[in-house]
């Protein structure tokens, strides 16, 4: 059994940061990347919003940037998942997909979230060409173009109104005959000029080969199909934290979220704290996670001083 003070379950902007931090503060710190090394930024080709990167910079090339500093500080780094967790005793017992057993005084969970797809053709092959599930990341690059966005909720009020700020027209397709977004949220869905709003309405395919062109969608009550012509498509049906493994000893929202106290990375287990999307449903971007991954260190560190490690 490897014995260590502080393991990082999970990598992106929360991950890395939190391995930076405990680094420094003698932490020794684990990080086990899980199945996505540098979390969703690794799908994302250009990120514009990050401080410090003022012509931007590539999402990979980004998350590379990150771990070379995590490993600048003796990180220990490895690619691979943890598959189960016994949070019972004082010492956190975890174990990776190898086998490897750990005990591990201090546990900082950063395992993210996963935007929830469609399935529908085209979208895979197109993402990062025109395909997002992120608009306050992406919609940007749209600029003055047509878009659709998918989604009836709540994300999908805010998103499209967001797009509508700075796209020339924005195209919201509902499922359904009425939207489950708050009731403020459909008032402004509604009272923007250039977002059109198609309800009963499902998309069947994103066209284009190098980039979107548009898309295929079809009327639930009609069944009649036709083709909006866009540049830009965005999914916001929501997002699931890969919080499963989990689930048993902490505690989440009904959603999966973790709990955590507020202004604080503590959860219901004394030496565990997550940070990044895992218990972060609103802001969900890579300055917030790496803000909150610095917290999570900051709190492990101070308890392991206050526990006299």
């Amino acid at each position: 059994m490897e014995k260590v003070k502080c393991l990082i379950v999970g990598s992106g902007p929360a991950g890395y940061a939190a391995a930076i931090y405990a680094a420094r503060a003698g932490l020794n710190p684990v990080l086990y990347t899980g199945p996505q090394p540098g979390g969703q930024l690794i799908i994302t080709n250009e990120v514009e919003n990050y401080p410090g990167y003022p012509e931007g910079r590539n999402g990979p090339e980004m998350m590379e940037d990150f771990r070379k500093q995590a490993e600048r500080f003796e990180t220990v780094i490895r690619n691979e998942m943890i598959v189960k967790v016994d949070f019972t005793g004082p010492k956190h017992k975890l174990w990776a997909e190898s086998g490897q057993e750990i005990e591990a005084s201090t546990v900082i969970i950063a395992t993210g979230a996963s935007a929830k797809w469609l399935g529908i053709p085209g979208e895979h092959e197109l993402e990062n060409k025109g395909v997002s599930a992120c608009a306050v990341c992406d919609g940007f690059f749209f600029r003055k173009q047509k878009v659709a966005i998918v989604g009836g909720g709540d994300t999908a009020a805010e998103e499209s109104t967001y797009l509508a700020k700075i796209c020339s027209e924005v195209h919201l397709l509902v499922r359904r005959s009425e939207m489950r977004a708050s009731k403020i949220m459909q008032e402004r869905v509604l009272n923007t000029p250039n977002l059109i709003v198609h309800w009963n309405t499902s998309p069947e395919e994103v066209l284009g080969e190098d980039g979107v062109t548009g898309v295929r969608i079809r009327n639930n009550v009609t069944q009649e199909v036709s083709t909006l012509e866009i540049t830009g498509f965005f999914v916001a049906i929501g997002h699931q934290p890969n919080t499963g493994i989990f689930k048993d000893w902490l505690k989440l929202d009904d959603s999966g979220y973790i709990i955590a106290q507020p202004g604080r990375t503590f959860t219901n287990i004394p030496g565990v704290f997550a940070c990044g999307d895992a218990q972060d449903k609103i802001y969900r971007q890579a300055v917030t996670a790496a803000g909150t991954g610095c917290m999570a260190a900051l709190d492990a560190e101070r308890y392991l001083v206050e526990q006299g490690y």
